[in-house]
């Protein structure tokens, strides 16, 4: 009966081993097929031209230099206010607050919002920032919308990872004399680090992949903008690489200059996780 018992665990546990690798390689096959074929579409229509240049009808051409510096703004303009909101919060609910039935209820809020279809997002961005606000169709108000979509995303990933702290750590720096804040800021926040910088990660990579919210706050011109005052650069609007992708394969049907711009948006995410990461690093140490 043992025997006859093993052989039938050895051979359940053989399969599932079995299985698990069949899923793994089909996901890695799919991921390695699905970059290779933007890639092999889209990197022969990359040049220094398409990169270092704005559309132009009367030189005949086509260039992507203004959706490039729209994407930049936005997502710096995004993180710079997300990042200390969202991390801010989260010290404070898993730090400071005291009211457990407070913070569970903010917590089901924050999940929920994290998962709302992104066009409710644009519709709310529209008529708060574009109409009420008056901002009219700006990156700025692109970017606040933005600021509210992953807001929630950026709070659950930092708490999770401040909770992740053992309880030691806190109790051994305070037994030393080390006040909250300090303690917060030498041993918690050190410590979580990578859960941080992840939801950094997935933060930017909604930023960069989102194009509903910034068709319905930010224009679709894809026309180079005047940064030249802060006013201009505050009022500036324009399409960033998802809207351009969209406008170049939906309305005009040119689907080559479109894998042009999804391999450029396949770079530049994975260039800003490399960031990312290198700084958890640096950050950590």
């Amino acid at each position: 009966m043992n025997q006859k018992l093993t052989a039938t665990r050895r051979t359940y546990e053989i399969c599932m081993r079995a299985l698990l690798y069949l899923c793994a390689i089909v996901t890695c096959g799919l991921l390695i097929f699905l970059i290779g074929y933007i890639c092999y579409q889209g990197i022969p229509g990359i040049s220094w031209e398409f990169l270092s240049t704005a559309e132009s009808v009367l030189n005949d051409t086509v260039g992507i230099l203004p959706a490039i510096c729209n994407t930049l703004y936005v997502i710096l303009v995004s993180l710079i206010i997300v990042l200390p909101l969202g991390v801010g919060a989260a010290i404070y609910l898993t730090e400071y607050a005291r009211n457990r039935r407070l913070v569970n209820v903010i917590e089901f809020a924050t999940e929920t919002l994290a998962g709302i279809p992104s066009i409710i997002y644009a519709l709310v961005g529209n008529i708060i920032f574009c109409t009420s606000l008056r901002m009219g169709k700006t990156l700025l108000a692109g970017s606040l919308t933005l600021v509210i979509m992953v807001l929630p995303t950026i709070i659950r990933t930092t708490q999770e990872s401040l909770k992740t702290v053992p309880q030691s750590y806190r109790e051994g720096s305070l037994g030393l004399g080390s006040g909250k804040w300090h303690m917060i800021r030498t041993v918690v926040l050190p410590s979580s680090i990578d859960g941080i910088v992840t939801g950094c990660i997935l933060a930017v990579g909604r930023i960069v992949g989102e194009s509903a919210i910034l068709m319905y706050t930010v224009s679709m011109s894809t026309m180079m903008q005047d940064f030249s005052t802060i006013s201009n650069f505050i009022k500036s609007s324009g399409a960033t690489l998802t809207v351009a992708l969209y406008v170049y394969a939906k309305e005009r049907a040119d689907f080559a200059v479109a894998f042009s711009i999804a391999t450029i948006l396949l770079a530049l995410t994975i260039i800003i996780n490399l960031a990312a990461a290198l700084a958890g690093k640096k950050l950590k140490r």
